[in-house]
C-alpha cells in the first residue's frame, strides 16, 4: 500500500492508502476528493489538476510535453502543479501529500 495525503481547499487533511500501480487521481476518487478528470486519465483536459507538496515535486517522473500543454489550459497553476492521473504511485512516493486547489469543480457532486 501507498499512503497518500490529500490537502483540501478548505485546509483539511485527508488520507487514503492506495494499491502500488493506482493513479493519484483514482486514490483521491476513491475517497470522494474532488477529482473529476472527465477524460478519464486520457491527459484531455485538467480537471485532475492537484498541486504536489515540494518536497515531493522531485520525486515524481518528469511531466511529459503533453501533461504540460494541459496544464497550461488549468487554473492556478502552481510550480509544483501535476495531472493526477500522470501520477502512479509507487514505494518510492508513500506518504506524498498533494492539495488540491481552491477553483476544483467536480460536476458530477453537483
Amino acid at each position: 500500500m501507498v499512503r497518500v495525503t490529500f490537502k483540501t481547499a478548505e485546509g483539511r487533511k485527508v488520507e487514503a492508502d492506495a494499491a502500488q500501480g493506482d493513479t493519484l487521481l483514482s486514490a483521491g476518487q476513491a475517497i470522494g476528493m474532488p477529482l473529476e478528470g472527465t477524460c478519464e486519465g486520457q491527459m484531455a483536459c485538467s480537471t485532475c489538476h492537484v498541486v504536489v507538496a515540494p518536497e515531493w515535486f522531485g520525486k515524481l517522473a518528469a511531466a511529459t510535453d503533453d501533461e504540460e500543454d494541459m496544464l497550461d489550459l488549468a487554473a492556478g497553476v502552481e510550480g509544483t502543479s501535476r495531472l493526477s492521473c500522470q501520477i502512479v504511485l509507487t514505494p518510492e512516493l508513500d506518504g506524498i501529500e498533494v492539495s488540491i486547489p481552491a477553483h476544483v469543480h467536480n460536476v458530477r457532486r453537483d
